[in-house]
């Protein structure tokens, strides 16, 4: 299970989005942080984050090879 913080209309979110597509990252749910003060407070400045089930996370910019890397074992 993972997870993508996220904004409305950001165009690092949807480019991570394209990433993690073609990585093929599976089971991936997004959370968009615009109304949530804790998120906004957290995540505000370094989305797009993602964050793996032990709540390990990668913050953009990241590409195939990174991502590949860290969801490697």
């Amino acid at each position: 299970m993972f997870t993508l913080f996220q904004r409305d209309d950001c165009h690092l979110c949807d480019q991570a989005l394209a990433v993690l597509a073609q990585a093929r990252v599976a089971g991936l749910d997004s959370v968009f942080i615009d109304d949530d003060p804790g998120l906004e407070a957290r995540y505000g400045s370094r989305v797009p984050v993602l964050r793996d089930g032990q709540g390990r996370e990668l913050d953009w910019p990241f590409d195939v090879p990174a991502v590949t890397a860290w969801l490697a074992p």
